[in-house]
């Protein structure tokens, strides 16, 4: 058998290796637990690690595969999970007090989905506080700290799953994203993060945010891997009402064409480009440049009210927050940190009215994307986050409205977005290049992210840990 090389393996190499019985689950399920033991007191990714239950899982996989009954790409492959997604018989704390010692009696469906490919589970990820913030920085259980700089955030709300991946402890994970909270540290990390379509992915059994805005999503080293846990995961849930029927492609057999000829993309002129660091943006227009010369039609294009999307999405996610946590607010206030409880507060701020106008927004803005966007353009590219990782000591809601400014516009329309790596900063900081696409249009997204990836090799690169 092969022992698992220093660089981190993505989860399509792990496959091949696996597939091909030149190395064990066991093996790379030990190499991770090892990583864990060695890092996670630095950066503070997990929440629990599941050692006994993910070497037996392991096991079992290894055994089922020497007897011919392999399963697919993520057979034995380790992953971890952020912890709000619900894992029978290991606690899931949303980051949280008031459900520290909470123990499903279920998986949620996209975890049961993934144990049903083979997955190995290494335990639960750290992240925001019931995943309302941007930074990453939890009263309860310790900031995730960057990989690539531990003085750093690793952004939020699924801190841990980035800073897992960038880190080596798991070859994938799931996030959440209401408002960028997959893009965001996949973006501050320098790892690949796709937020679906709304309504592609089952939500069953996932601790809520927003309801109308909440997607779960893939976090991995590369586009072609975000695509093969996409693929497990993707499809109608008859317990989740809110899921599609829309048929789910083979994202994989998408993949083969490195070259985007004819494909076109958009360069938004309003919102995306306003007050980015001349670092990020340096790197975001080099990587535009690139997916140019792999024949891409760049133009530039206008996006009717984008600039009224945060406003919007504020006015639907504070309430909706409000009104999950309500009776725990009114009963246990003291069990919330400083910051969360402070802004669920803020949901008394919004009237009834206007919830409804944000939504009847949220409506508008679909229409004229889909007649005056999307039947110009194939994606739109942007620069993930204006800036690069702040600092642990910069204010945490400046620091989150200023993150989430050009993520939860595609919360608010719901269409899928990837971040993928495009550069460092001076020092030495990834910086992410965002691309969506059209609703239930994963394919094109991760197709366009992939060719990219072919051509560079930032998303190759591992933090000097």
């Amino acid at each position: 058998m092969t022992s698992p090389d220093a660089v981190p393996l993505s989860i399509a190499e792990a496959a091949d290796l696996i597939r091909a019985r030149k190395l064990s689950p066991v093996e790379l399920t030990e190499a991770c637990l090892q990583r864990i033991g060695s890092l996670d007191a630095r950066l503070h990714a997990f929440i629990s690690v599941t050692r006994q239950e993910a070497l037996a899982a392991a096991q079992r996989a290894a055994t089922a595969i020497a007897g011919g009954n392999y399963r697919g790409p993520l057979h034995g492959v380790p992953f971890a999970l952020k912890d709000l997604f619900d894992t029978a018989g290991v606690r899931t704390t949303a980051g949280s007090m008031i459900l520290a010692d909470r123990v499903p009696a279920e998986d949620a469906e996209v975890a049961a989905r993934l144990k049903a490919a083979g997955a190995v589970l290494l335990g639960k990820l750290n992240m925001h506080e019931f995943a309302f913030g941007a930074t990453g920085v939890n009263p309860h259980y310790g900031a995730t700290l960057n990989p690539w700089d531990t003085t750093r955030i690793s952004g939020g709300s699924s801190s841990g799953s980035a800073a897992a991946v960038a880190s080596g402890m798991s070859l994938g994970t799931l996030g959440t994203d209401t408002g960028g909270s997959v893009r965001i540290p996949s973006s501050l990390c320098g790892v690949t993060g796709l937020k679906p379509t709304f309504g592609r992915v089952s939500r069953r059994g996932v601790v809520p945010l927003s309801w109308a805005l909440d997607h779960v999503g893939p976090m991995a080293r590369t586009a072609a891997d975000a695509a093969i846990i996409l693929g497990a995961i993707a499809g109608h849930d008859p317990r989740d009402e809110t899921t599609s029927e829309e048929p789910v492609p083979d994202y994989v057999a998408w993949l083969n064409d490195t070259r985007l000829d004819g494909l076109r993309i958009g360069l938004p002129r309003q919102h995306f480009f306003d007050n980015v660091d001349a670092e990020v943006l340096a790197a975001v227009r080099r990587a535009v440049s690139d997916l140019d010369g792999l024949g891409a039609q760049v133009t530039e294009i206008d996006l009717p009210h984008v600039a009224e999307a945060p406003a919007a999405v504020n006015a639907i996610m504070l309430p909706e927050a409000l009104a999950y946590h309500q009776r725990w607010l009114a009963e246990r206030p003291q069990d919330y940190g400083d910051e969360l409880r402070g802004r669920l507060e803020m949901g008394l701020l919004y009237p009834a009215v206007s919830y409804v106008q944000a939504q009847r927004l949220r409506s508008l803005i679909a229409e004229e994307w889909r007649e005056t966007v999307f039947d110009r353009v194939d994606l739109l590219a942007t620069p993930t986050t204006p800036v690069p990782a702040p600092s642990l000591e910069e204010g945490d809601l400046q620091t989150t409205l200023n993150l989430i400014r050009f993520t939860n516009p595609f919360n608010l329309t719901g269409v899928p977005a990837i971040s993928i790596p495009c550069g460092f900063t001076a020092a030495g900081l990834p910086v992410g290049l965002q691309l969506a696409g059209r609703w239930f249009d994963e394919v094109t997204v991760l197709r366009a992210a992939h060719a990219y990836q072919q051509a560079t090799d930032w998303h190759k690169r591992v933090p000097p840990l």
